[in-house]
């Protein structure tokens, strides 16, 4: 039997598991300003997923530095989803619509 295919998709399901809460912290503690990083390193992992030569090792660096690029996108819809109120914002960051509720006198559960 071959197992290589089930490992494959369960290291998948880790890798892209693990980048959800990735994604919130790195939002809430750098904002989406952080995706250059984001960037780079999935560029990196997918690069060097072309020279791993065991083919387990190489799947996992493809499917994290795909993670990796398609958490730019997340990083940006998460931005909004904190904008939302679905998510908390850092308090220590001042961010456009915080300073606009601000500006107005709305508090934390009025609307703009």
């Amino acid at each position: 039997m071959m197992w290589t295919g089930i490992l494959i998709g369960v290291i998948s399901f880790l890798i892209i598991g693990g980048f959800h809460p990735i994604v919130i912290k790195c939002e809430y503690y750098f904002s989406a300003k952080i995706w250059p990083v984001f960037l780079l390193g999935g560029a990196a992992l997918c690069a060097v997923s072309l020279f791993l030569p065991h083919p387990i090792l190489s799947a996992a660096a493809g499917v994290a530095g795909f993670a990796m690029l398609w958490s730019i996108k997340e990083l940006k819809e998460q931005e909004k989803r904190v904008e939302k109120g679905w998510f908390p914002a850092n308090p220590k960051r001042r961010t456009k619509t915080r300073a606009l509720r601000q500006e107005k006198g709305f508090s934390k559960d009025e609307t703009v």
